[in-house]
C-alpha cells in the first residue's frame, strides 16, 4: 500500500507537469511563426509522457477491473501495448532532443549543420519511424498479455492482468531486439553528451578569456538549453540502467516478484516526472509566466 500511494502521488505530480509544460509549448508553436526544433521535440515528449503515466495509472487501478465484474482482456492488451509502446518512445523521443540540439549548436563546418535549414521536416519524418518501429517491436504484448489470473502457467504482472510464459527461444528474441534497439538509442545519447560537453567546454573557455579581458560574459540561450539537455540524457541514461538490471532479473528467473515489482514502476517513471520539471526550471519563459502568476496572486490575496 506504501508503495501505491507513493506511485499514485509520483504519477500525479508527472501528469500534472507535463500537462504545463505540454499546454505551454503548444501555445508557444502557435503563437510563433517558425517554432524552435527543440520546442516540439518537448511538446512531443511531455505528450508521451502523459500517455504513459496515465495508462501505469490505469493498470493498477483495480477499482477500474472491479466496476466491469470481470477481467476484461480486451483492456489489458490495450494498457500494456500503449504503456509499453509510450515508454521506448520516451527513450526515442529523449534522443531525439539530444540531437537536435547538437544540430542547433553546431557551427556550419559541423557535417549535422546541413539538416539546420529544414530541421523541423526531420523531425517530422523521425517521429513518424519512431511511432512506426515501436508500434511493431512492441506487438508481442498484444498477443502475451492475458487476462486471467487463475491459470498457473503466467506470469503475474497485477491482479487482473499477466502475462503468458513464452517459448524461451521467442523471449530471447524479443528481449534482444528490444535491447539492441535501447542500446541504439542510448549509444547515439552519449555520442551526443560527448559533443555537447565539449561544445559547453569551449565556450568556458571563450568565457573565461572575455573575463580576464575584463568584459563580462553572459550565459547564452544555446548554452542554457545544451545544459539542460546534457542533465535530461544523462539522468535518463542512469534511471535507464537501473530499470535494465531489474528488468533483466525478472525476466531471467521469469518471476515477478512484488517487491521488485513495485520499485521498478517507481524507478521506471522517475524520468517522466523529473524530466520536465527540469524543463520548466529552465526555461525563462516559463518562469517569468510563474513569477507573474505569483504576483497577481499577492496583489488579489492582498
Amino acid at each position: 500500500m506504501l508503495f501505491k500511494n507513493g506511485y499514485f502521488f509520483q504519477a500525479g505530480i508527472g501528469i500534472l507537469a507535463n500537462a504545463f509544460l505540454l499546454i505551454f509549448h503548444i501555445f508557444t508553436i502557435h503563437q510563433v511563426h517558425r517554432p524552435r526544433p527543440i520546442d516540439i521535440v518537448t511538446c512531443h515528449l511531455a505528450s508521451v509522457h502523459i500517455v504513459m503515466l496515465l495508462t501505469a495509472l490505469l493498470i493498477l487501478s483495480e477499482d477500474m477491473f472491479k466496476l466491469l465484474n470481470f477481467p476484461n482482456e480486451l483492456i489489458c492488451k490495450l494498457l500494456f501495448y500503449v504503456n509499453r509502446v509510450t515508454r521506448n518512445l520516451s527513450i526515442s523521443n529523449t534522443c531525439l532532443l539530444s540531437i537536435t540540439q547538437v544540430i542547433t549548436i553546431s557551427p556550419r563546418s559541423f557535417c549535422l549543420s546541413r539538416f539546420k535549414q529544414k530541421l523541423t521536416h526531420y523531425i517530422a519524418i523521425a517521429f513518424f519511424c519512431f511511432w512506426s518501429l515501436n508500434l511493431s517491436s512492441n506487438s508481442h504484448m498484444i498477443i502475451y498479455t492475458v487476462a486471467h489470473p487463475n491459470r498457473t502457467n503466467l506470469l503475474n504482472v497485477i491482479k487482473y492482468c499477466s502475462l503468458s510464459t513464452m517459448n524461451s527461444i521467442i523471449m530471447a528474441l524479443f528481449l534482444s531486439l528490444s535491447l539492441f534497439q535501447n542500446i541504439f538509442f542510448v549509444g547515439i545519447m552519449l555520442l551526443s553528451s560527448m559533443y555537447m560537453v565539449i561544445f559547453l567546454c569551449s565556450h568556458h573557455k571563450k568565457s573565461e578569456y572575455l573575463h580576464s579581458m575584463r568584459i563580462s560574459p553572459r550565459i547564452s540561450p544555446a548554452q542554457r538549453a545544451t545544459c539542460t539537455v546534457l542533465v535530461l540524457v544523462s539522468f535518463f541514461v542512469i534511471m535507464y540502467c537501473v530499470d535494465l538490471i531489474i528488468s533483466s532479473f525478472s525476466a531471467v528467473l521469469q518471476k515477478y516478484d512484488p517487491i521488485v515489482l513495485d520499485i521498478q514502476r517507481l524507478m521506471g517513471n522517475i524520468y517522466a516526472v523529473v524530466s520536465p520539471l527540469v524543463l520548466i526550471s529552465s526555461d525563462k519563459r516559463i518562469i517569468g509566466i510563474l513569477q507573474k502568476l505569483m504576483e497577481m496572486i499577492i496583489v488579489l490575496s492582498s
